[in-house]
């Protein structure tokens, strides 16, 4: 004879299973998760996955869209891929004749081979290319790396130049609104150009917020001047400052969290401080210049002559002397 009652009945036992199948898995996509990592960023993650080059437990993994809680186990072209580290930003002085890629297929030298061999993985942000130098941005977030790519983000990169040749100022006027040169459309420029100049090799400098290959190149072809000398002044609020060629600088964890607020606030990936926290109060300052009153010379005779009580009794004893009439003529 059975027992009903240790029994679950049909219906619970179908209520039990329509929960386990509702239940909403657990994870993030490995494509977000190996680029929080530093592997590549989420597109570039996508692509080692179509070409075969990630598994988990040495099982082949086919789709971007799995889901996993942690990296372990994880391999990428039979690299363990090692858990996500602290997010930071670098300012790297990039010299010209580097590439801006792990591996060039005609051998020529890249930034990764010149960094120090204490850097842990890193990612740059956008490219330079090969004559191109100045301030190249690096990360090891690559969830970060995509975000500062971004024309939405708006940051404006500026850049010095040395050009040859004579420029047409209508077609700068183009450039400043936004113009299409094969198919391509630009974003408007800011462009800072001496246009009484008439030599034919000058300097000027230029800030674009898309950075599209070759654009600034591309561009300044476009108004009739060829780049001689590229150097990447800013990107964004970071600047290459005094930076030697092939310096690298850790920017500060309270500048990277406020300039890039706006990413971080989202991710819970680390908490923003408060940017009020080390804001002192603004003093009120007496400004000394023309507008200020001078002091008198002899401020302590004036004053004495104020406050001496005999002067004032030697006024009273004075007669009065009324005006003598004028003389008839």
């Amino acid at each position: 004879m059975t027992n009903d009652i240790d029994k679950p009945s049909d219906e619970a036992a179908g209520h039990e299973t329509t929960e386990r199948t509702n239940a909403p898995p657990k994870g993030e996509r490995i494509a977000k998760l190996l680029a929080r990592a530093g592997v590549g960023s989420r597109r570039a993650v996508e692509r080692m996955i179509e070409a075969g080059m990630v598994k988990r437990d040495g099982i082949l993994i086919t789709t971007p869209a799995t889901l996993i809680s942690s990296v372990d186990g994880i391999t990428v072209d039979g690299m363990i891929v090692k858990p996500a580290e602290p997010t930071k930003i670098w300012k790297y002085h990039k010299p010209a004749g580097r590439m801006t890629t792990y591996y060039d297929p005609e051998g020529r030298p890249t930034i990764f081979q010149a960094l120090p061999s204490n850097m842990p993985r890193v990612l740059s942000v956008g490219r330079l290319d090969l004559n191109t130098e100045g301030l190249l941005l690096l990360t090891n977030d690559g969830e970060l790396s995509r975000w500062l790519e971004l024309p939405a983000t708006g940051w404006l990169r500026t850049y010095k130049v040395r050009c040859h040749g004579y420029f047409d100022r209508e077609k700068v006027d183009e450039i400043r609104k936004g113009v299409t040169i094969e198919d391509v459309k630009y974003r408007g420029v800011k462009i800072n150009i001496n246009e009484n100049r008439e030599q034919s090799n000058i300097w000027l400098t230029i800030g674009i917020k898309e950075g599209k290959n070759r654009e600034v190149r591309k561009l300044l072809e476009y108004i009739g001047l060829q780049v001689t000398r590229l150097i990447r002044l800013s990107f964004g609020p970071f600047e290459l400052g005094e930076m030697k060629r092939g310096d690298i600088q850790e920017v500060s964890l309270k500048d990277m969290q406020f300039h890039c607020a706006d990413f971080f606030k989202d991710k819970g990936i680390m908490e923003v401080p408060a940017l009020t926290e080390d804001v002192k109060p603004r003093q009120n300052k007496t400004k000394s210049g023309w507008a200020k009153a001078k002091p008198k010379v002899n401020a302590r005779r004036a004053n004495k002559k104020r406050t001496d009580p005999k002067r004032d009794e030697a006024k009273k004893n004075i007669p009065f002397k009324t005006r003598k009439p004028a003389r008839k003529k």
